[in-house]
């Protein structure tokens, strides 16, 4: 059997990080919008919301590194679960537990992940010309 679910999206708000009672394993939270492969009638692409959790180091990057609006790939399983609300309802959530969070924001200040401006590229930025590259 397989479960497995990879995702690249950017994140809504930015990670919420928190600690497991009693051991205190960091544990974070986030949601990925994902852009589906088509347009709807109105000719605008639809996106999907999905939550995502990861545990302990990768938690704690996650929470350090990534902000709203920041490029993401996630890899992971699907899980439902089942929970009771405060009514005494039975509820189920779906969300992936990540097994491997990749940062595709690369070369991008903070400022410009939010705002989006590459027109002022970073200063580590190298031009390559062809005499450059020895093949």
């Amino acid at each position: 059997m397989l479960n497995q679910v990879v995702l690249i999206g950017r994140l809504t708000r930015d990670p919420e990080l928190r600690y497991t009672p009693g051991d205190g394993v960091p544990v974070a939270s986030f949601t990925l919008a994902v852009d589906r492969s088509f347009k709807n009638k109105q000719g605008e692409r639809e996106a999907d919301f999905i939550n995502i959790v990861t545990w302990r180091k990768q938690a704690e990057n996650c929470a350090n590194y990534l902000k709203k609006g920041s490029l993401t790939a996630v890899a992971g399983r699907l899980q439902i679960r089942s929970y009771e609300d405060s009514q005494g309802i039975k509820r189920k959530a779906a969300e992936v537990v990540a097994d491997n969070v990749r940062f595709l924001d690369r070369g991008r200040s903070n400022d410009q992940a939010q705002t989006g401006d590459l027109e002022n590229p970073d200063s580590d930025d190298v031009d390559i010309s062809g005499d450059d590259v020895p093949f």
